[in-house]
């Protein structure tokens, strides 16, 4: 076990009454915990303030929640540690962390995923819509009573079945803003390498591949005349 996963494993959280609580680092710029989004279920976050903000009124500093794909990878383990957050899993610095353009948020998401837990199976999601309404619940419990945060535009990004996260998020956090349940400023989605249509995906791969020079015209003729 590395340091990274030692420390992700004594980690303090706290869940009560459904409230976002949870520590943090002392200057501040991290905070972690529970939200309690329905009876029996749980959703682990971490938030990263970015020591590059630059807060300007004509270009308000963004935050972007970073959603794993799967479905069922660690937003916390996978997006963060191994990915795009200051440090790698072995706290060594990475240069190319994306707190240089916004404050991060990082949810593990559905629940069941990395930290998120269920007190009962039944209250496992069983649509992107479930996954989207709880991801909600969690937005409206850490936005609605920090001005700091309603202040900062609210981008989704979604990798591979993140994408269909993504996108199932952003317009149930648009009707809960028409609604007045959820008060923040949504910025976008935005997919990279989503997953969101898999046959489209995988007929594309025969043009690639030639294009790449894997294949030639005959092989791609031969591609074509086969089941995905």
């Amino acid at each position: 076990m590395n340091f990274i996963n030692l420390l992700l494993c004594t980690l303090l959280v706290f869940v009560h009454g459904g409230l976002a609580m949870g520590v943090g680092t002392k200057d501040g710029s991290e905070q972690w915990g529970h939200v309690q989004v329905r009876p029996k279920a749980h959703m682990f976050w971490w938030h990263y303030k970015s020591t590059y903000r630059v807060d300007h009124p004509s270009k308000p500093w963004p935050t972007i929640l970073r959603l794993q794909g799967g479905p069922g990878g660690s937003g916390v383990g996978v997006g963060n540690f191994r990915e795009i957050e200051p440090v790698d899993n072995f706290l060594n610095p990475r240069n190319s962390t994306w707190l240089k353009k916004a404050d991060l948020l990082f949810v593990d998401n559905p629940v069941g995923s990395g930290y998120s837990f269920v007190e009962d199976d039944n209250a496992y999601v069983k649509t992107d819509e479930e996954a989207a309404a709880d991801l909600t619940t969690l937005l409206r419990k850490l936005f609605n009573k920090n001005e700091q945060l309603q202040k900062s535009p609210l981008y989704v990004v979604g990798e591979s079945y993140g994408g269909k996260f993504a996108v199932t998020l952003g317009l149930s956090v648009v009707k809960a803003i028409k609604t007045g349940h959820l008060e923040l400023k949504f910025g976008g989605a935005a997919l990279g390498d989503s997953w969101i249509s898999p046959q489209d995906y995988v007929f594309s791969w025969g043009p690639l591949l030639k294009d790449l020079s894997r294949l030639d015209n005959k092989d791609l003729q031969n591609r074509k005349g086969r089941k995905p």
